[in-house]
C-alpha cells in the first residue's frame, strides 16, 4: 500500500473542524479535480455512502466511497468502494492543555479557554494500493493505456491532498493566511 499524510495546525474548535470535515460534499470546493460530490446514503456517520466525481484531462470517473467509522470529534474513517483498493481518514488531535503550575494561562472575558488560542492538528492521511486499480473503471480514448493514465494520474494525489487541506483550513479560520502542511509519503509514485 502506497501510503500519504498531510496535516497542519488549525487555529479552530475541535468540534467545529471534526463537523466541518464530516461534510463530504464540500469536498469539490476545494479540489482542482473533484467536480462533485454527491451523497447517495446516509447523515455522515458510518454506512453513509458518497459519489465522488472526478474530472482530468479528458477522463470523468466516479469514484464510491463510505464511511467505515467515527470517533467524533477526532477521527472520521473512510474507504472507496469499487475499483480500487483505498481508504483513509481525518484526524483531528485537539491541543494539549496549557494549563498547570508552569504555564503562563490566560482565559478568554468568559471565563473560560478560548479554544480557537491553541491550534489542533489536522490530517488527511490515504492508503492506497495503485496495482488493484480496476483497468474497466475507465472509458479511456483510443490508443491511451490504463497504465499510461496510472502514471500521469499518481503524482497529482499528492497536490490534491495538500490543496483540500490548505484550502479547508483557509476556510475553518476565515483567513488567507499560508498554510504550512507537513506531508509524509511512503511511496515512490507519489
Amino acid at each position: 500500500m502506497d501510503e500519504l499524510v498531510v496535516s497542519t495546525e488549525v487555529y479552530a474548535d475541535p468540534e467545529d473542524v471534526y463537523a466541518f470535515l464530516l461534510d463530504f460534499p464540500r469536498y469539490a470546493n476545494y479540489s482542482e479535480y473533484l467536480r462533485e460530490v454527491r451523497t447517495l446514503e446516509g447523515e455522515g456517520g458510518p454506512g453513509t455512502r458518497y459519489a465522488l466525481t472526478f474530472a482530468w484531462w479528458k477522463i470523468t470517473y466516479t469514484a464510491h466511497s463510505r464511511v467505515t467509522g467515527v470517533d467524533p470529534p477526532e477521527r472520521i474513517d473512510w474507504e472507496i468502494t469499487k475499483d480500487i483498493d483505498a481508504g483513509g481518514c481525518w484526524r483531528v488531535t485537539p491541543a494539549a492543555s496549557e494549563s498547570g503550575p508552569d504555564t503562563d494561562h490566560t482565559a478568554d472575558d468568559s471565563g473560560g479557554d478560548d479554544p480557537t488560542d491553541r491550534p489542533c492538528e489536522v490530517a488527511l492521511e490515504v492508503e492506497f494500493d495503485p496495482g488493484s486499480a480496476s483497468s474497466d473503471a475507465l472509458n479511456l480514448p483510443a490508443l491511451v493505456s490504463f497504465d499510461w493514465v496510472l502514471k500521469k494520474a499518481i503524482p497529482l494525489i499528492r497536490g490534491e491532498a495538500e490543496r483540500v487541506v490548505e484550502r479547508a483550513v483557509r476556510d475553518l479560520e476565515d483567513s488567507t493566511r499560508d498554510v504550512d502542511l507537513d506531508v509524509y509519503v511512503d511511496s515512490a509514485r507519489i
